[in-house]
C-alpha cells in the first residue's frame, strides 16, 4: 500500500500535518493569548526597559539557540536564535512554552523531604546532611556500589560531575535513559569502531529514506528537522517514509509505504539485495574501504529475495524493487531510523541493517550521507585518586548488566533495573539519584517501574517540577530551570559537526532552588578525604569555566561554539576497526545472531489488534511534560477532555462494531484503559495507536489527569543482540464499553 502526493491530497491530515508545521493560525493565537490571561498566577510585567539574552534550550535533545525577550527582569518571549547552526532563527511549540515552564504553578519552590508520605520544607544544608549520612553509613558497610544514578543524558559537565562522584564514592552505576542513541552508538562502533555518535548530513542529502522516523515529529533536533525538510521541498529532494501509520512525516512525505510493524530490519535487506542483484552498489567503496561484505552479501542473498521481504513486510514486490532502484540511484541518498521521536533504542539488527545500505550507496562520511563523529573531549578533569572502599566498589558490576556477560558492548540498561529490582529480596539499589529524567513516566510497565523505585529507600530527585518519579522520590531538591543556570550544552541530537551550546542564566532563580552541580560539588565536600578532594572547584559556575577554558568567551558572545573547520574524514582514515575498514560483519556482528522481526508481546488469539504508539510535536513525551499553551494545542482527534483517542482502521472497526467518538474498552498483557474511537483511513488494519505524552498523574491540574500513558500499556522487549528495550508495540483487544 502507498500513498504518493497526488493522491494523498483527499486524506484531510494533510491539512492537519500543515498546520502542525506552520504557524499557529490567527484564531488560536488570539485565544491562547487571552485563555493565558486569565490565570491568577501568570506575571504581568510592567513597561520598562527590553533586553534580550541569547541563549540554549535544554527541553529535548535537540540543543535549539534561543533568545529571550524582557521585560525588566521578567521572561515575556521566546524565539529561535537567529544565525544559530541548529536551528537558524526556528522554534518548537515546546520551546516556545518555556515561559511558563519558569513562573507555572508546577514548580518545586523549595527542598523537600518526605516525611509519613508528605513531603515537608526542609533546608539545603539539612538535606544534604541526611543524604551525605545515609551514603556514608552504606560506604562504611561496603554497599557504595548499590548506589545509582539515572541521567538523561551522559555528555556534559552535569551528568560528568554525577558519574565522578559515583566513581570516587566506589559505584559504577550511572545509567542514561534510553533512546535510538544507544543504538547508534553501538552500530558505529561495531561497523565504523567509532566511540561516538551519528551526524546526519540531512541538509544536502537529496533522497531520504525514513524507516518509522518522525522526520518532522521531533526526531533528531525537530526544528533542524523542519528547515531540512522545506529545504528538500525547495530543492527537489525526495522522502520516502516507511511506516505503518500516516504520521505528518508521511504526509508530507513524497511517498508514504504502509508496512507490518516490527519489519524495518526485513525492508533494508531487501532492499539491499536488489542493489547487491543488479550492481547498483558503490564498488570503490565496497572493495576497498569495507571488508565483510561477501559474506554479509551470502546472508543477504539467500535470505531476503523480494518475494521473501514481500511477504515479511506486507509491501509489494515492486515497491521494494523500485525503492531500492531510486535509493540507490540517487547522489546523496541517506537512510535513517529510530521510530518516532526516538525514545525506545530498537533491534541493534535493525539499526545495522539500516546503517549497511547507507555503506552500500557509499554515502558514509560523505556530504548528505551519514558521518561517525568522536566523543566530544573538552572534558579535561584531574585524575581521580580512589581510597580501597572505592576501589572495590568499581569492581563490582553494574547493576544493571550493561558492559559484561551477555551484553557486553551495551553501555546502559535501564530496561532491564525494574525487573531486576522487583525479583530481589532486597533491592540492589539502596540509593538512587534521578536527574533530568522521569523514569516513572517514560519508561513501559511504568507500574513496574514505580513498584521498583518504591523498593529503593532513598530516592533523590532533582527534578524542578513534580513530576512522576518526584512524587515517589524520599528527597526533592530542585534545580534551577533552564531559564535561570549556566549548562554547557554538548554535540545535539544528529548534527553533523562539532558544537557546544552555553545555556546561560536569563533571569535570577524565582525560588529556592539550587544548580544541581552546586548540590554534587556540596554533597561531595560533605564527605571529605578523597571524595572530597575530587572536586576542588567552589561551584559549578567555576568548574564549567575552567572546564570550557579557552571557548568560555566564544560561547557567553555568541552562545555555542563549533568548529567550522571541521570535515567528516576520508574513507581511508574514517574506520577505527581492526581492519581498518567498514565491517558488514565479522565473527562478532555475526555472532550476535541474524535479523528477525520483533514480536510483540502477546498472543494472537487473546489479543488479536496490535498497539503501536505515536509521537506529537504538540506533546512532550520526555523528561518534561507538556506546559498549559503546548497542551492547549492538542487537536481533538487526540485528546477530547480528558479521553485519549485511539486510531484504528474503519475497517477493523466495523469489524468489532466500533464507531466514531463511542468509548471502548483497550486491554493489553500489561494493562487496560477505556479510550475513545478515531478512525482514520491513514493506519493499517489490524493495527491500532495511541498518543505519547498524555497520561500524567502528577504536574498541575493542566496536564494531570489528561489521557492515558502509552507506557502503562506496554512492557520492555529485551533484544537478544543488545539487551536495549526493542519494543516497538504489543499484542492488544478493544470491545464496546
Amino acid at each position: 500500500m502507498k500513498i504518493d502526493r497526488r493522491s494523498f491530497l483527499s486524506f484531510v491530515i494533510g491539512g492537519a500535518a500543515g498546520t502542525a508545521l506552520s504557524p499557529l493560525p490567527w484564531k488560536l493565537t488570539d485565544d491562547l493569548s487571552i485563555w493565558t490571561q486569565t490565570w491568577p498566577w501568570v506575571p504581568v510585567p510592567t513597561d520598562g526597559e527590553v533586553s534580550y539574552v541569547n541563549s540554549v534550550c535544554t527541553l529535548c535533545p535537540g540543543g535549539c539557540g534561543i533568545t529571550v525577550r524582557k521585560i525588566d527582569n521578567r521572561v515575556v518571549k521566546i524565539e529561535g536564535m537567529k544565525g544559530h547552526p541548529v536551528n537558524d532563527g526556528g522554534i518548537c511549540i515546546l520551546g516556545l512554552s518555556g515561559a511558563q515552564l519558569l513562573y507555572g504553578q508546577m514548580r518545586v519552590r523549595e527542598p523537600l523531604k518526605k516525611v509519613n508520605g508528605r513531603f515537608k520544607k526542609i533546608s539545603w544544608d539539612e538535606a544534604i546532611s541526611e543524604i551525605s549520612k545515609k551514603l556514608v553509613e552504606l560506604r562504611s558497610k561496603g554497599e557504595s556500589y548499590k548506589v545509582a544514578c539515572i541521567a538523561g543524558s551522559d555528555r556534559g559537565t552535569v551528568p560528568e560531575l554525577f558519574n565522578r562522584f559515583l566513581t570516587v564514592y566506589g559505584s559504577p552505576n550511572f545509567i542514561r535513559t534510553p533512546s535510538i542513541q544507544d543504538s547508534y552508538e553501538l552500530t558505529l562502533h561495531l561497523m565504523h569502531g567509532v566511540q561516538g555518535m551519528p551526524g546526519f548530513d540531512v541538509e544536502n542529502s537529496d533522497f531520504i529514506l525514513s524507516f518509522s522516523s518522525g522526520v518532522i515529529d521531533g526526531w533528531g533536533s525537530p526544528v533542524r528537522m523542519f528547515k531540512a525538510n522545506s529545504n528538500w521541498r525547495d530543492n527537489g529532494g525526495k522522502v520516502i517514509q516507511v511506516e505503518p501509520r500516516l504520521s505528518n512525516t508521511a504526509a508530507k512525505s513524497d511517498k508514504w509505504i504502509a508496512i507490518n510493524p516490527g519489519t524495518e530490519g526485513a525492508l533494508a535487506l531487501g532492499l539491499a539485495h536488489i542493489i547487491i542483484k543488479e550492481s547498483l552498489y558503490n564498488s570503490s567503496f565496497v572493495n576497498n574501504y569495507s571488508t565483510g561484505f561477501n559474506r554479509w552479501k551470502r546472508h543477504v542473498m539467500d535470505g531476503y529475495s523480494p518475494e521473501i521481504v514481500a511477504k515479511i513486510t506486507g509491501i509489494d514486490k515492486s515497491v521494494i524493487v523500485s525503492l531500492a532502484r531510486d535509493f540507490a540511484r540517487a547522489s546523496k541518498p541517506l537512510a535513517i531510523c529510530g521510530r518516532g521521536q526516538g525514545w525506545t533504542p530498537g533491534s541493534l539488527k535493525e539499526f545495522m541493517a539500516v546503517n549497511a545500505l547507507n555503506a552500500l550507496v557509499g554515502n558514509i562520511n560523505k556530504e548528505g550521507g551519514i558521518w561517525g563523529l568522536a566523543e566530544p573531549d573538552y572534558i579535561n578533569w584531574p585524575e581521580l585518586e580512589m581510597d580501597s572502599a572505592a576501589s572495590r566498589g568499581m569492581q563490582e558490576g553494574r547493576i544493571d548488566g550493561a558492559g559484561s556477560g551477555e551484553y557486553p558492548h551495551a553501555k546502559y540498561l535501564l530496561n532491564r533495573l525494574p525487573e531486576i529490582i522487583n525479583s530481589a529480596e532486597v533491592s540492589p539499589v539502596q540509593a538512587l539519584f534521578v536527574t533530568g529524567s522521569n523514569p516513572c513516566y517514560t519508561l513501559p510497565d511504568t507500574a513496574s517501574v514505580k513498584k521498583a523505585f518504591e523498593r529503593i529507600p532513598l530516592v533523590v530527585s532533582f527534578s524542578p517540577y513534580i513530576d512522576e518519579t518526584a512524587e515517589i522520590a524520599d528527597f526533592i531538591l530542585p534545580n534551577h530551570v533552564f531559564l535561570e543556570r549556566y549548562e554547557d550544552v554538548p554535540p545535539v541530537a544528529g548534527f553533523q559537526k562539532p558544537i557546544i551550546g552555553l545555556s546561560k542564566p536569563v533571569v535570577d532563580p524565582q525560588f529556592n532552588t539550587k544548580h544541581v552541580g552546586d548540590v554534587i560539588i556540596q554533597l561531595a565536600k560533605s564527605m571529605g578525604d578523597f571524595i572530597a578532594n575530587a572536586f576542588p572547584w567552589e561551584t559549578y559556575e567555576d568548574c564549567l569555566q575552567t572546564t570550557l577554558g579557552d571557548k568560555w568567551d566564544t560561547l557567553v558572545q555568541e552562545g555555542y561554539w563549533t568548529d567550522s573547520n571541521f570535515a567528516p574524514p576520508a574513507w581511508a582514515q574514517g574506520f577505527e576497526t581492526a581492519s581498518t575498514k567498514f565491517e558488514f560483519t565479522n565473527d562478532e556482528i555475526n555472532s550476535l545472531s541474524r535479523f528477525s522481526p520483533v514480536k510483540p508481546e502477546g498472543d494472537e488469539a487473546s489479543y488479536p489488534l496490535v498497539l503501536i504508539p505515536y509521537d506529537s510535536m504538540r506533546l512532550a513525551s520526555g523528561f518534561i511534560g507538556d506546559p498549559p499553551f503546548a497542551i492547549k494545542t492538542v487537536e481533538d482527534t487526540v485528546l477530547k477532555g480528558k479521553d485519549v483517542l485511539i486510531e484504528i482502521n474503519p475497517a477493523t472497526a466495523k469489524k468489532l462494531g466500533l464507531a466514531e467518538g463511542r468509548y471502548a474498552n483497550l486491554t493489553t498483557p500489561k494493562g487496560s484503559a477505556k479510550v475513545k474511537v478515531h478512525l482514520f483511513d491513514g493506519i493499517m488494519p489490524g493495527i491500532i495507536a495511541m498518543p505519547r505524552g498524555l497520561g500524567h498523574t502528577a504536574y498541575d491540574k493542566f496536564l494531570a489527569g489528561k489521557g492515558i500513558n502509552f507506557n502503562e500499556l506496554i512492557g520492555p522487549v529485551e533484544d537478544t543482540a543488545s539487551g536495549h528495550d526493542t519494543a516497538w508495540g504489543i499484542s492488544a483487544k478493544l470491545a464496546k464499553a
